[in-house]
């Protein structure tokens, strides 16, 4: 069985569902909350080159809306938006699922989990 580690913040209501889909699917899911543990500048690169800057960055949350434009702004490329995800992590799309074969995955949804799970590529 995969050794997943599920990246999120614990009130976030796509997390609380990803994880106990997760849970009673079986799955053995380490979490890992970004408000205690923010992911370091490393890490978002590895991210972003897996699924894309555009992809891990959450334009429709809250913590973006309340950013100024200027500081939206810096998101424009990935290295902006590596940068600004660095010091935001709330602004990252949840979850952020390290299926432990090198599958990084952003968001949850019942079937494409089932099939990530399955050990087939979504």
């Amino acid at each position: 069985m995969l050794s997943l580690t599920l990246y999120g913040i614990p009130n976030c209501d796509t997390v609380k569902r990803a994880r106990a889909w997760l849970l009673e699917a079986g799955a053995d899911a380490t979490f890992v909350d970004f408000k205690k543990t923010p992911p370091t500048v490393p890490q978002l690169r590895a991210w972003a080159r897996a699924v894309g800057w555009q992809s891990l960055l959450n334009r429709a949350g809250t913590t973006w809306r309340k950013l100024d434009e200027a500081t939206q702004a810096l998101a424009c490329d990935e290295a902006g938006a590596v940068a600004l995800l660095a010091t935001q992590p709330s602004a990252i799309k949840r979850p952020v699922v390290d299926w432990g074969d090198g599958r990084i995955t952003v968001g949850f949804g019942e079937e494409r989990f089932a099939k990530l799970l399955a050990g087939e590529r979504a």
